[in-house]
């Protein structure tokens, strides 16, 4: 974990005012999570700048976070003095019972079911697994109650003995006595580690620990239309409890794979697509490949590039509601190239006369040449 002192600040790491809306800070966490995506960027801080935007953002889109961030930064404010309860040897229930002899919030009972950890897994999927949902089977590790002790980690046919130090409760009472008075301090019991239970035959199988490391398979649906940094929640798919208690959840957090030919915004879908230079002038039909099959597009005489059309419906199917998005298509003159001297001529008296151009900017013709080779991948549906 990053040390509070070297940790960005949250808008200066999206590139954003501490005034951005919503719809900004979105906007600028999928341009930085596409730029540093280990998956695209080989850098060997990507993974980690990756980790920051996607911390930076899950503050920053949550309004109770943000708030908090906005009034108190890094420092979590629920920590208490000294950037933490352990500061003080257990919190503020310590420091109560240390002034005033005790009754600061009750006891806890070491011997209570106890719910187990929440796990977190990092799936990355293609994009159009994205866009259409996918089932799939993973593995995972995690601990569960020992099958060989059911969970009390002492060996079959014997079971744990309350401890004879602490009667159970699983705490000690340091007394002092002070200028103030006399002070009450209690601790977590030395010779039970507060379990309030001593386990004398340990369990062969978990060797009393009452859990066991296992990996297990489970079966992940993903929802048609998740997106980019989305989580799944799968309730009591994470650790074992104790003592009865309940399971942990399993969130498996996102990872969408860039797409060569098509990029997502929301639940739309943008591309790009070339025009030569009769067909912009002119007017054309032209084929244009979509998420799912190829459609006819009108291009009109005249259209300049840069212009976008819209093919509606074609977009991603919304997560939470209806219909789909759409898809945005922009086309982009190409500048001919080899033109024969008829063809130069025709171009220099449709220009009024000027001289033709001593030949096409090389980055722009490779611009256009990598936009051909996306349309073929697409058309494929690569």
């Amino acid at each position: 974990m990053t040390e509070l002192a070297d940790k960005r600040d949250y808008y200066e790491v999206l590139g954003v005012g501490k005034d951005a809306g919503e719809d900004e800070i979105k906007k600028a966490y999928r341009k930085m999570a596409r730029q540093y995506h280990p998956d695209v960027n080989k850098a060997a801080d990507a993974e980690d700048k990756f980790k920051e935007v996607k911390e930076a953002y899950d503050v920053l889109s949550d309004d109770g976070k943000r708030a908090t961030y906005d009034r108190h930064g890094h420092v979590d404010p629920n920590q208490g003095f000294g950037g933490g309860a352990g500061d003080f040897g257990g919190g503020f229930g310590d420091i109560f019972d240390m002034f005033f002899g005790g009754g600061g919030g009750g006891r806890r009972d070491p011997n209570a079911p106890q719910r187990g950890n929440d796990l977190q897994y990092t799936m990355t999927i293609e994009f159009k697994e994205a866009v259409f949902g996918k089932e799939t089977e993973i593995t995972i590790p995690r601990t569960e109650t020992c099958d060989t002790c059911v969970g009390s980690g002492a060996k079959p046919g014997t079971k744990p003995e309350t401890c004879s130090v602490c009667r159970g409760t699983g705490q000690q009472e340091v007394v002092q006595n002070t200028p103030f008075g006399r002070m009450v301090n209690r601790r977590a019991c030395s010779n039970c580690n507060g379990a309030g239970k001593i386990v004398k035959e340990k369990c062969t199988t978990c060797h009393g620990a009452g859990k066991v490391k296992k990996q297990r398979k489970i079966n992940v649906k993903i929802p048609a239309g998740v997106d980019e940094g989305a989580q799944i929640r799968l309730s009591g798919e994470g650790e074992g409890g104790f003592r009865g208690g309940p399971s942990g959840d399993l969130y498996i957090v996102i990872r969408v794979k860039p797409h060569d030919f098509f990029e997502r915004e929301n639940d739309d879908i943008y591309c790009e697509v070339p025009l030569t230079f009769a067909q912009a002038a002119l007017g054309d039909e032209i084929e244009i490949p979509t998420l799912t099959e190829k459609v006819k597009l009108k291009i009109p005489a005249g259209t300049q590039t840069g212009t976008y059309f819209r093919l509606k419906g074609k977009g991603v199917p919304r997560l939470r509601g209806y219909g789909q998005g759409d898809q945005h298509v922009k086309v982009t003159v190409v500048t001919p190239t080899a033109l024969n001297e008829e063809q130069k001529e025709l171009l220099r008296q449709f220009s009024g006369g000027g001289a033709a151009g001593g030949g096409t900017d090389a980055g722009q013709q490779e611009h256009h040449e990598s936009i051909f080779e996306k349309m073929k991948k697409a058309f494929r549906g690569d």
